[in-house]
Protein backbone atom coordinates (compact mmCIF):
# COMPACT_ATOMS: atom_id res chain seq x y z
CA UNK A 1 0.00 0.00 0.00
CA UNK A 2 1.58 3.69 -1.33
CA UNK A 3 1.12 6.50 0.64
CA UNK A 4 -1.92 7.99 -1.48
CA UNK A 5 -3.69 5.35 -1.27
CA UNK A 6 -3.10 4.41 2.62
CA UNK A 7 -5.46 6.78 4.57
CA UNK A 8 -8.20 5.81 1.74
CA UNK A 9 -8.31 1.70 2.49
CA UNK A 10 -8.07 2.51 6.54
CA UNK A 11 -10.85 5.15 5.97
CA UNK A 12 -12.80 3.59 3.26
CA UNK A 13 -14.77 5.67 2.09
CA UNK A 14 -14.68 8.76 -0.75
CA UNK A 15 -11.26 10.99 -0.84
CA UNK A 16 -13.27 14.56 -0.38
CA UNK A 17 -14.83 13.33 2.87
CA UNK A 18 -11.25 12.12 3.46
CA UNK A 19 -9.60 15.13 3.26
CA UNK A 20 -11.95 16.87 5.74
CA UNK A 21 -12.15 14.53 8.54
CA UNK A 22 -9.26 11.66 8.45
CA UNK A 23 -7.20 13.55 11.02
CA UNK A 24 -9.25 13.72 13.50
CA UNK A 25 -10.59 10.43 12.85
CA UNK A 26 -6.67 8.69 12.99
CA UNK A 27 -5.55 10.60 15.93
CA UNK A 28 -8.75 10.12 17.92
CA UNK A 29 -9.53 13.46 18.80
CA UNK A 30 -12.36 15.77 18.25
CA UNK A 31 -10.51 19.32 17.94
CA UNK A 32 -6.88 19.77 17.08
CA UNK A 33 -6.29 20.98 20.67
CA UNK A 34 -3.58 19.33 22.26
CA UNK A 35 -3.50 16.00 19.63
CA UNK A 36 -0.22 16.04 18.08
CA UNK A 37 -1.38 14.20 14.86
CA UNK A 38 -3.98 16.90 14.00
CA UNK A 39 -3.51 20.30 12.85
CA UNK A 40 -5.65 23.22 11.07
CA UNK A 41 -2.53 25.08 10.37
CA UNK A 42 -0.81 28.34 12.14
CA UNK A 43 -1.34 31.83 11.59
CA UNK A 44 -1.44 33.67 8.59
CA UNK A 45 -4.00 30.76 7.67
CA UNK A 46 -5.63 33.23 5.11
CA UNK A 47 -2.58 34.03 2.82
CA UNK A 48 -0.03 36.35 3.58
CA UNK A 49 0.09 39.88 1.34
CA UNK A 50 -2.44 40.00 -1.34
CA UNK A 51 -3.77 36.58 -0.54
CA UNK A 52 -3.25 35.88 -4.37
CA UNK A 53 -2.61 32.22 -6.23
CA UNK A 54 1.42 31.26 -6.45
CA UNK A 55 0.98 31.88 -10.44
CA UNK A 56 -1.07 34.66 -10.44
CA UNK A 57 -4.56 33.31 -9.87
CA UNK A 58 -6.56 30.06 -9.99
CA UNK A 59 -10.74 29.97 -9.31
CA UNK A 60 -12.91 27.53 -7.29
CA UNK A 61 -12.09 28.78 -3.87
CA UNK A 62 -9.15 29.49 -1.34
CA UNK A 63 -7.33 28.06 1.15
CA UNK A 64 -7.77 28.59 4.56
CA UNK A 65 -5.90 25.98 6.20
CA UNK A 66 -4.07 22.65 6.31
CA UNK A 67 -4.57 19.13 7.77
CA UNK A 68 -2.09 16.81 8.44
CA UNK A 69 -1.64 13.15 9.70
CA UNK A 70 1.19 10.95 10.12
CA UNK A 71 1.35 8.34 7.95
CA UNK A 72 4.81 7.03 9.03
CA UNK A 73 6.29 7.21 12.20
CA UNK A 74 9.72 5.92 13.81
CA UNK A 75 11.62 7.55 12.25
CA UNK A 76 15.72 8.85 13.27
CA UNK A 77 16.26 12.40 11.63
CA UNK A 78 14.11 11.50 8.46
CA UNK A 79 16.07 14.16 6.25
CA UNK A 80 14.53 13.64 2.37
CA UNK A 81 11.40 11.72 0.72
CA UNK A 82 11.32 10.51 -3.21
CA UNK A 83 8.85 8.00 -5.05
CA UNK A 84 9.82 5.65 -7.48
CA UNK A 85 7.01 5.68 -10.85
CA UNK A 86 5.11 3.25 -8.65
CA UNK A 87 4.20 4.86 -5.87
CA UNK A 88 7.17 2.74 -3.97
CA UNK A 89 8.20 5.37 -0.93
CA UNK A 90 12.04 6.30 -0.28
CA UNK A 91 13.16 7.84 2.86
CA UNK A 92 16.15 9.01 4.38
CA UNK A 93 17.32 9.17 7.79
CA UNK A 94 20.06 11.47 8.60
CA UNK A 95 22.23 8.25 10.81
CA UNK A 96 22.87 6.32 7.50
CA UNK A 97 19.93 5.30 5.94
CA UNK A 98 17.84 4.91 2.89
CA UNK A 99 14.43 3.16 3.49
CA UNK A 100 12.46 1.63 0.46
CA UNK A 101 8.78 0.52 1.37
CA UNK A 102 8.22 -1.75 -1.23
CA UNK A 103 5.66 -3.48 0.75
CA UNK A 104 4.00 -0.41 1.42
CA UNK A 105 4.24 2.08 4.22
CA UNK A 106 2.33 0.00 6.99
CA UNK A 107 5.04 -2.27 6.60
CA UNK A 108 9.03 -2.28 7.63
CA UNK A 109 11.07 -1.02 4.76
CA UNK A 110 11.18 -3.79 2.18
CA UNK A 111 15.29 -3.02 1.59
CA UNK A 112 17.28 -0.69 3.91
CA UNK A 113 20.38 0.81 2.22
CA UNK A 114 23.17 1.20 5.18
CA UNK A 115 26.94 2.48 3.72
CA UNK A 116 29.12 1.66 6.25
CA UNK A 117 30.93 5.20 5.12
CA UNK A 118 28.52 7.26 6.02
CA UNK A 119 29.93 9.91 8.94
CA UNK A 120 26.63 10.88 10.86
CA UNK A 121 27.66 14.04 13.22
CA UNK A 122 26.71 17.47 13.56
CA UNK A 123 24.41 18.74 10.47
CA UNK A 124 25.76 15.99 8.35
CA UNK A 125 24.74 11.96 7.82
CA UNK A 126 22.35 10.53 5.25
CA UNK A 127 20.79 13.99 3.03
CA UNK A 128 19.21 14.26 0.41
CA UNK A 129 17.53 12.19 -2.02
CA UNK A 130 16.39 11.93 -5.80
CA UNK A 131 14.67 9.79 -7.64
CA UNK A 132 16.03 9.41 -11.39
CA UNK A 133 12.89 10.68 -13.88
CA UNK A 134 13.42 7.83 -16.16
CA UNK A 135 14.26 5.75 -13.13
CA UNK A 136 11.83 2.79 -15.17
CA UNK A 137 14.60 2.21 -17.78
CA UNK A 138 17.81 3.07 -15.77
CA UNK A 139 16.93 2.27 -12.07
CA UNK A 140 18.75 5.46 -10.68
CA UNK A 141 18.36 6.83 -7.25
CA UNK A 142 20.65 9.63 -5.89
CA UNK A 143 21.55 10.03 -2.51
CA UNK A 144 23.98 12.80 -0.48
CA UNK A 145 25.88 11.72 2.32
CA UNK A 146 28.81 12.50 4.53
CA UNK A 147 31.51 9.88 3.89
CA UNK A 148 34.79 9.02 4.76
CA UNK A 149 35.74 6.82 1.70
CA UNK A 150 38.03 9.44 0.05
CA UNK A 151 37.74 10.75 -3.56
CA UNK A 152 40.06 12.74 -6.06
CA UNK A 153 41.04 15.27 -3.54
CA UNK A 154 42.60 13.71 0.02
CA UNK A 155 41.92 17.13 1.54
CA UNK A 156 38.43 16.34 1.41
CA UNK A 157 38.56 13.31 3.50
CA UNK A 158 35.82 12.69 4.97
CA UNK A 159 33.53 14.78 2.56
CA UNK A 160 30.01 15.34 1.05
CA UNK A 161 29.28 13.30 -2.07
CA UNK A 162 26.36 12.13 -4.07
CA UNK A 163 26.15 9.00 -5.01
CA UNK A 164 24.19 7.32 -7.74
CA UNK A 165 22.49 3.80 -6.68
CA UNK A 166 21.32 1.39 -9.48
CA UNK A 167 18.27 -0.48 -8.31
CA UNK A 168 16.24 -3.11 -9.14
CA UNK A 169 12.92 -2.03 -11.46
CA UNK A 170 10.48 -1.46 -10.57
CA UNK A 171 10.10 -2.09 -7.07
CA UNK A 172 13.80 -1.34 -6.12
CA UNK A 173 14.15 -4.81 -4.01
CA UNK A 174 18.05 -4.58 -4.16
CA UNK A 175 21.20 -3.01 -5.26
CA UNK A 176 22.73 -3.62 -8.66
CA UNK A 177 25.58 -1.02 -8.40
CA UNK A 178 26.72 1.88 -6.68
CA UNK A 179 28.62 4.87 -8.37
CA UNK A 180 30.37 7.85 -6.75
CA UNK A 181 29.46 10.82 -9.18
CA UNK A 182 30.15 13.86 -7.42
CA UNK A 183 32.76 13.49 -4.51
CA UNK A 184 34.73 16.59 -2.46
CA UNK A 185 32.45 18.46 -1.25
CA UNK A 186 33.83 19.99 1.84
CA UNK A 187 33.26 18.32 5.00
CA UNK A 188 34.67 19.64 8.47
CA UNK A 189 32.70 18.84 11.68
CA UNK A 190 29.21 17.74 9.16
CA UNK A 191 28.43 21.90 10.34
CA UNK A 192 26.93 23.17 6.69
CA UNK A 193 26.70 20.18 4.83
CA UNK A 194 23.80 21.06 2.34
CA UNK A 195 22.63 18.85 0.37
CA UNK A 196 19.93 18.72 -2.05
CA UNK A 197 19.40 17.30 -5.13
CA UNK A 198 17.01 17.75 -7.03
CA UNK A 199 16.20 16.98 -11.28
CA UNK A 200 15.54 21.13 -13.02
CA UNK A 201 12.87 20.66 -15.87
CA UNK A 202 15.77 21.18 -18.25
CA UNK A 203 17.03 17.29 -17.36
CA UNK A 204 19.63 17.92 -15.30
CA UNK A 205 20.57 17.31 -11.67
CA UNK A 206 21.16 20.64 -9.87
CA UNK A 207 22.57 19.87 -5.92
CA UNK A 208 22.77 22.82 -3.14
CA UNK A 209 25.77 22.59 -1.36
CA UNK A 210 26.66 23.82 2.21
CA UNK A 211 29.75 25.77 2.35
CA UNK A 212 30.73 23.45 5.68
CA UNK A 213 31.60 26.67 7.78
CA UNK A 214 35.21 26.33 6.28
CA UNK A 215 37.42 28.88 8.00
CA UNK A 216 40.30 29.00 5.50
CA UNK A 217 41.06 31.48 2.70
CA UNK A 218 39.33 31.42 0.34
CA UNK A 219 36.27 30.78 1.78
CA UNK A 220 34.59 28.15 0.11
CA UNK A 221 31.48 29.95 -1.10
CA UNK A 222 33.72 32.28 -3.44
CA UNK A 223 36.87 29.64 -4.30
CA UNK A 224 35.90 28.44 -7.61
CA UNK A 225 37.80 25.68 -7.42
CA UNK A 226 35.43 24.91 -4.06
CA UNK A 227 31.92 23.04 -4.37
CA UNK A 228 30.79 24.02 -0.95
CA UNK A 229 28.30 27.05 -0.81
CA UNK A 230 27.18 26.68 -4.46
CA UNK A 231 24.17 25.52 -7.28
CA UNK A 232 25.60 22.33 -8.47
CA UNK A 233 23.89 21.40 -12.35
CA UNK A 234 25.10 18.01 -13.44
CA UNK A 235 24.34 15.35 -15.77
CA UNK A 236 23.41 11.30 -14.33
CA UNK A 237 27.18 10.49 -14.65
CA UNK A 238 28.10 14.00 -12.95
CA UNK A 239 29.88 15.80 -15.57
CA UNK A 240 28.80 19.72 -16.50
CA UNK A 241 26.05 20.76 -17.71
CA UNK A 242 26.27 23.26 -20.56
CA UNK A 243 25.83 26.89 -19.45
CA UNK A 244 27.50 26.39 -15.96
CA UNK A 245 30.06 29.47 -15.01
CA UNK A 246 32.39 27.27 -14.01
CA UNK A 247 33.10 23.75 -14.07
CA UNK A 248 30.16 21.45 -12.09
CA UNK A 249 29.12 25.00 -10.75
CA UNK A 250 25.93 27.34 -11.60
CA UNK A 251 26.54 29.90 -9.04
CA UNK A 252 28.55 30.45 -5.79
CA UNK A 253 28.31 32.80 -2.68
CA UNK A 254 25.81 30.50 -0.64
CA UNK A 255 26.05 29.76 3.15
CA UNK A 256 24.09 26.17 3.72
CA UNK A 257 21.45 25.58 0.87
CA UNK A 258 19.02 22.78 1.81
CA UNK A 259 15.82 23.65 -0.16
CA UNK A 260 15.86 23.56 -3.85
CA UNK A 261 11.85 23.28 -5.93
CA UNK A 262 10.90 23.65 -9.28
CA UNK A 263 7.77 24.82 -10.40
CA UNK A 264 6.29 22.84 -13.64
CA UNK A 265 3.94 25.84 -14.16
CA UNK A 266 6.46 28.06 -15.68
CA UNK A 267 9.87 26.35 -15.08
CA UNK A 268 11.19 28.56 -11.93
CA UNK A 269 13.60 27.45 -9.89
CA UNK A 270 13.74 28.21 -6.32
CA UNK A 271 16.11 27.48 -3.53
CA UNK A 272 15.99 27.93 0.22
CA UNK A 273 19.25 29.04 2.10
CA UNK A 274 20.07 29.18 5.95
CA UNK A 275 21.52 32.48 6.99
CA UNK A 276 23.13 33.54 10.22
CA UNK A 277 21.80 35.54 12.98
CA UNK A 278 20.16 37.35 9.77
CA UNK A 279 18.67 36.62 6.75
CA UNK A 280 17.57 33.55 5.60
CA UNK A 281 17.51 33.44 1.76
CA UNK A 282 14.88 32.39 -1.05
CA UNK A 283 16.62 33.05 -4.26
CA UNK A 284 15.87 32.60 -7.58
CA UNK A 285 18.32 29.65 -9.50
CA UNK A 286 20.21 31.93 -11.45
CA UNK A 287 23.98 31.63 -12.79
CA UNK A 288 25.92 34.43 -10.89
CA UNK A 289 27.42 35.22 -7.48
CA UNK A 290 24.88 35.19 -4.02
CA UNK A 291 27.89 37.32 -2.36
CA UNK A 292 28.29 35.18 0.98
CA UNK A 293 31.84 35.40 2.09
CA UNK A 294 32.46 35.06 5.65
CA UNK A 295 36.17 35.18 5.32
CA UNK A 296 38.93 34.00 7.14
CA UNK A 297 37.94 32.52 10.46
CA UNK A 298 34.31 32.44 9.25
CA UNK A 299 33.20 35.78 10.18
CA UNK A 300 29.04 34.81 10.30
CA UNK A 301 28.42 38.98 11.19
CA UNK A 302 28.66 39.59 7.26
CA UNK A 303 25.69 40.26 5.03
CA UNK A 304 24.65 37.23 3.45
CA UNK A 305 24.54 39.31 0.40
CA UNK A 306 27.52 41.27 0.14
CA UNK A 307 26.65 43.94 -2.40
CA UNK A 308 29.90 45.72 -1.03
CA UNK A 309 32.48 43.34 -1.64
CA UNK A 310 30.58 42.35 -4.43
CA UNK A 311 29.08 44.65 -6.34
CA UNK A 312 26.83 42.19 -8.77
CA UNK A 313 26.24 40.63 -6.31
CA UNK A 314 22.50 39.08 -6.78
CA UNK A 315 19.87 39.88 -3.99
CA UNK A 316 17.54 37.47 -2.64
CA UNK A 317 14.23 37.35 -3.90
CA UNK A 318 13.13 36.64 -0.08
CA UNK A 319 14.66 37.59 3.09
CA UNK A 320 13.82 36.89 6.61
CA UNK A 321 15.78 39.53 8.04
CA UNK A 322 16.25 39.15 11.86
CA UNK A 323 15.32 36.76 13.90
CA UNK A 324 16.07 33.75 10.97
CA UNK A 325 13.57 30.85 10.86
CA UNK A 326 16.46 27.96 10.10
CA UNK A 327 14.87 27.43 6.31
CA UNK A 328 15.92 23.96 5.08
CA UNK A 329 13.91 21.91 2.50
CA UNK A 330 11.26 23.52 0.07
CA UNK A 331 8.67 22.30 -2.81
CA UNK A 332 6.06 24.08 -4.77
CA UNK A 333 2.48 23.07 -4.14
CA UNK A 334 0.69 22.22 -7.29
CA UNK A 335 -2.20 21.32 -8.22
CA UNK A 336 -6.44 22.38 -8.81
CA UNK A 337 -6.81 20.73 -5.69
CA UNK A 338 -4.75 22.99 -4.26
CA UNK A 339 -7.12 26.28 -5.26
CA UNK A 340 -5.46 29.48 -5.01
CA UNK A 341 -2.22 28.18 -3.29
CA UNK A 342 -1.43 26.22 -6.96
CA UNK A 343 2.07 27.47 -7.45
CA UNK A 344 3.20 28.20 -3.76
CA UNK A 345 6.54 27.79 -2.33
CA UNK A 346 6.39 25.50 0.74
CA UNK A 347 9.46 25.73 2.93
CA UNK A 348 10.15 23.63 5.91
CA UNK A 349 11.96 25.50 9.16
CA UNK A 350 13.42 23.92 11.54
CA UNK A 351 14.18 26.79 14.30
CA UNK A 352 11.02 28.43 13.97
CA UNK A 353 9.32 24.68 13.79
CA UNK A 354 7.00 25.14 11.22
CA UNK A 355 6.08 25.30 7.23
CA UNK A 356 6.12 28.78 6.03
CA UNK A 357 3.92 29.27 2.71
CA UNK A 358 5.20 32.17 0.21
CA UNK A 359 3.22 33.48 -2.90
CA UNK A 360 5.68 33.71 -5.45
CA UNK A 361 5.03 34.90 -9.12
CA UNK A 362 5.96 34.12 -13.10
CA UNK A 363 8.85 36.62 -12.03
CA UNK A 364 9.81 35.19 -8.78
CA UNK A 365 8.30 38.61 -6.45
CA UNK A 366 8.04 36.38 -3.61
CA UNK A 367 5.55 37.44 -0.90
CA UNK A 368 4.71 36.11 3.45
CA UNK A 369 1.93 33.70 3.12
CA UNK A 370 2.35 32.97 6.78
CA UNK A 371 2.73 30.00 9.13
CA UNK A 372 1.29 26.84 9.19
CA UNK A 373 1.95 23.36 11.02
CA UNK A 374 2.97 24.68 13.93
CA UNK A 375 2.39 21.92 16.60
CA UNK A 376 4.93 18.91 15.43
CA UNK A 377 8.14 20.71 15.96
CA UNK A 378 11.12 20.97 13.97
CA UNK A 379 10.44 20.32 9.97
CA UNK A 380 12.88 18.98 7.81
CA UNK A 381 11.63 18.28 3.89
CA UNK A 382 7.91 18.77 2.21
CA UNK A 383 7.72 17.51 -1.00
CA UNK A 384 4.79 16.98 -3.49
CA UNK A 385 3.60 13.40 -3.85
CA UNK A 386 1.82 11.28 -6.82
CA UNK A 387 -1.54 11.79 -5.34
CA UNK A 388 -1.44 15.28 -5.29
CA UNK A 389 -0.79 16.13 -1.35
CA UNK A 390 2.11 17.49 0.69
CA UNK A 391 4.34 15.26 2.67
CA UNK A 392 6.66 16.79 5.18
CA UNK A 393 9.53 14.90 6.93
CA UNK A 394 9.76 16.31 10.23
CA UNK A 395 13.33 16.28 12.10
CA UNK A 396 12.63 13.88 15.61
CA UNK A 397 15.30 12.14 16.34
CA UNK A 398 15.65 8.83 18.33
CA UNK A 399 12.47 7.17 16.52
CA UNK A 400 10.32 10.17 16.83
CA UNK A 401 10.31 11.71 13.46
CA UNK A 402 7.82 11.17 11.10
CA UNK A 403 6.54 11.84 7.59
CA UNK A 404 3.14 13.87 7.66
CA UNK A 405 0.41 13.60 4.56
CA UNK A 406 -0.79 17.18 4.46
CA UNK A 407 -4.20 18.27 2.40
CA UNK A 408 -5.59 21.73 2.01
CA UNK A 409 -9.32 22.70 3.67
CA UNK A 410 -10.67 25.42 0.93
CA UNK A 411 -13.37 27.01 1.18
CA UNK A 412 -15.23 27.96 -1.71
CA UNK A 413 -15.18 31.57 -3.41
CA UNK A 414 -17.56 33.52 -1.84
CA UNK A 415 -18.16 31.96 1.76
Amino acid sequence: MQLGEFLMQKIGSGFSWLLTISCLIIAGCGDSSGCSDCGTGGSGATGGSGGGAGTGGNVGGRVTGLEYTTVISGLDKPWDIAWLPNGTVLVTERPGRLNIYGNGIDQAPSLVIEPDDVVASGEGGMLGLEVDPSFESNGYVYVCFCSNAGGANPEYVPDVRLVRYTLTTPNGDSVVRRDEIVTDMPYTSGRHSGCRPRFGLDGYLWVGTGDAAYRGDPTAPQDDNSLGGKVLRIDRNGDAAPGNVVGLWFSKGHRNIQGMAFRTADDLGMSAEHGPDTDDEINLLVRGNFGWDPGVGYIESVPMTDTDKFPEAIEAAFSTGRPTLAYSGAAFIEGDQWANWDGVLAVATLKAEHLHIYFVDAEGTTTDGGRYIEDEGRLRSPRMGPDGLLYVTTDGGGGSGEVLQVSPVVTPEGN
